[in-house]
C-alpha cells in the first residue's frame, strides 16, 4: 500500500484532545520537557503548550499505526506538522523531536508575545491578496502574504491590526471567507528570521537519519530523500510560506492509493478532495482505533490484488 501521511499544524486544537494519548507516552514527554500539559482551552493560548501537545497527539497516532504494521511512502507536514512527518519517516529520535518542538515554540512566543498572528482569505488569488497587502503593510504594522493551501486559499501573517485591515478589503473585493486564524504568532513570514536562525543552529547539533520514505518540503513541495533538505525545512520553514498546494501536486506524481490525515482537525479536506478524488482517505480524528485498523487492513488487501 502506497500511503501519503499528512500532518496539520496549529488551528485544529481542542480541549481534551490528549485523552487519546497513552498515559506512559504523555508522562515521558512531560518529564523530559519539565512541562505539565494542561489540555484545556486556556492552556492552548500558550504557544509552548499548544505546539508540544499537537506534536504529542500526532506522535501517538504515528506509533499506533506503526504498531499495526503500516508505514508511509510519503509524509507531508504543514508548518508544525513537519516534525511529526520527519518522525514518521524515522528521521528524528523521539526525545530530540520534543526538545526541538519546545524550543521552537518558546522562541516564537518570546519573539511575538502579543499583537501578532495569522489570517486566511478564501476566494481570491494570491496576486489579488498581494495587491491588498501592499495597500496596508507598514514598517510599524507589517503584514505579509503567507501560506498557499489551495489556488484560492491564501494566508496572511503579521500585525493583527494590519491583518484585520486586509481582511476587510478582501471582503469588500468579494472574498468568500476572510478571517483570523487561531495562531498567536506571525508564522511563515520574514518576521520569523531570527527564530529560524536560532532553530537551525540547534538542529545542526541533532542527529538525523536518512528518511525511510519521501518527505515533501514546505517551501517548494519538492520530494526529499536525504537528510540535508529535511533538516533545512524543519529549521527555516517559519520564514517561508507553506505551499501546501504544491506539496500535494508533487504527491499526485507518486499516485498514493491511501491518504491518512492525522489529527487535530481536517483543514485540508476540500483541497485533498480536489487533488485526490479516487484515493481512499482516512481522517484519524473521526475513527476509533479498531475502525482505523480494519480500514487499513482492508485497503492493504485491496492494493495487493
Amino acid at each position: 500500500m502506497d500511503a501519503l501521511w499528512i500532518f496539520p499544524g496549529q488551528g485544529g486544537q481542542y480541549a481534551g484532545m490528549l485523552k487519546q494519548v497513552p498515559a506512559a507516552l504523555r508522562q515521558h514527554v512531560e518529564t523530559l520537557l519539565d512541562l505539565p500539559l494542561l489540555d484545556t482551552t486556556a492552556g492552548y493560548a500558550d504557544s509552548v503548550q499548544l505546539q508540544v501537545s499537537i506534536t504529542l497527539l500526532q506522535v501517538a497516532q504515528v506509533q499506533m499505526i506503526q504498531k499495526m504494521g503500516f508505514r508511509p511512502r510519503l509524509a507531508a507536514g504543514h508548518s508544525l506538522g513537519v516534525f511529526a512527518a520527519a518522525y514518521a519517516l524515522d528521521c528524528l529520535a523521539l526525545d530530540d523531536l520534543f526538545k526541538i518542538v519546545k524550543q521552537r515554540a518558546e522562541l516564537m512566543q518570546q519573539a511575538y508575545p502579543v499583537g501578532y498572528g495569522m489570517g486566511v482569505i478564501v476566494g481570491l488569488t494570491r496576486a489579488e491578496v498581494t495587491q491588498l497587502v501592499a495597500q496596508v503593510t507598514t514598517t510599524a504594522k507589517p503584514v505579509f502574504v503567507s501560506n498557499q493551501n489551495a489556488e484560492d486559499q491564501v494566508a496572511l501573517s503579521g500585525h493583527l491590526v494590519a491583518i484585520d485591515q486586509v481582511l476587510e478589503l478582501a471582503k469588500a473585493q468579494g472574498a468568500a471567507k476572510a478571517l483570523r486564524l487561531n495562531v498567536p504568532v506571525p508564522s511563515h513570514s520574514p518576521l520569523m528570521h531570527d527564530v529560524a536562525e536560532k532553530l537551525q543552529q540547534s538542529l545542526a547539533k541533532v542527529t538525523f537519519n536518512r528518511p525511510h520514505g519521501i518527505y515533501l518540503a514546505n517551501d517548494n513541495g519538492h520530494a526529499a530523500r536525504q537528510i540535508i533538505p529535511v533538516r533545512r525545512d524543519l529549521g527555516d520553514n517559519l520564514v517561508h510560506p507553506v505551499y501546501f498546494e504544491s506539496m500535494m501536486a508533487v504527491a499526485t506524481n507518486y499516485a498514493p492509493d491511501v491518504i491518512i490525515n492525522f489529527a487535530p482537525g481536517h483543514p485540508f479536506k476540500q483541497v485533498l478532495a480536489q487533488k485526490f478524488d479516487e484515493q481512499h482517505q482516512l481522517y484519524l480524528a473521526q475513527f476509533s482505533k479498531a475502525d482505523i485498523h480494519y480500514l487499513l487492513e482492508k485497503w492493504e488487501r485491496g492494493s495487493n490484488l
